[in-house]
């Protein structure tokens, strides 16, 4: 049976955010917790994780934070992967492993083939392929994927609108959504349940 494209609905802030999510069934729901429009403090990411649908797992996105602090996250369980968002490097990647054992996402902004193949090369257990530093709701030129050989999550300008053909022409591991499911800047839970429908769809 073919791997079903893993769906992350990230920068949720509020409890009606979380149950847009439950309501919709993604596999990933992100909380920002770094400088961000969208950060959120840790006892409110606690409050938001309390109230996920426990088949969703919790990803907390960093940049750049101390490891830990992010692993503290971890094991207390507020969280179930880390994303590293900043200038996070292999020295970095392995003392956060000493420190927790578990699963790591590593976002790289993509310009170049030669940003992707330095992608490939990171020891985190996923990779996440953005345009620019995040959030921009913008994407880079998707042509490039076609070498990637290792799975990854896409992410950066990915809507209701383009999320079939990224699904259909790339076949990433999974998709990683933000501003795309945004209506004047928050979350939308219409198009939260649209994305998540065509996305199933596309895989059929």
């Amino acid at each position: 049976m073919e791997q079903t494209v893993k769906i992350k609905i990230c920068g949720l802030m509020s409890l009606e955010d979380v149950a847009a999510v439950n309501a919709a069934k993604p596999d990933y729901a992100g909380f920002v917790l770094a400088k961000s429009r969208r950060r959120i403090s840790r006892e409110h990411a606690r409050l938001l994780r309390m109230e996920l649908d426990p088949s969703i797992q919790a990803v907390g996105v960093f940049v750049n934070e101390l490891p830990q602090i992010v692993a503290g996250y971890l094991e207390d369980g507020i969280i179930d992967l880390a994303q590293l968002h900043g200038q996070e490097d292999e020295t970095y990647i392995h003392h956060l492993r000493l420190l927790t054992g578990q699963p790591l996402i590593k976002a790289f902004s993509i310009r170049t083939a030669e940003d992707l193949a330095d992608a490939e090369e990171s020891s985190a257990d996923l990779i996440l392929l953005d345009h620019g530093s995040g959030g921009t709701g913008e994407c880079f030129d998707w042509q490039l994927l076609h070498t990637v050989r290792r799975p990854y999550l896409l992410a950066g300008g990915i809507t209701p609108e383009n999320a079939e053909e990224a699904v259909r022409t790339y076949r990433p591991y999974g998709l990683d959504v933000s501003s795309g499911v945004e209506t004047d800047g928050k979350k939308d839970a219409k198009k939260i349940m649209e994305i998540v429908r065509r996305i199933r769809n596309a895989e059929r």
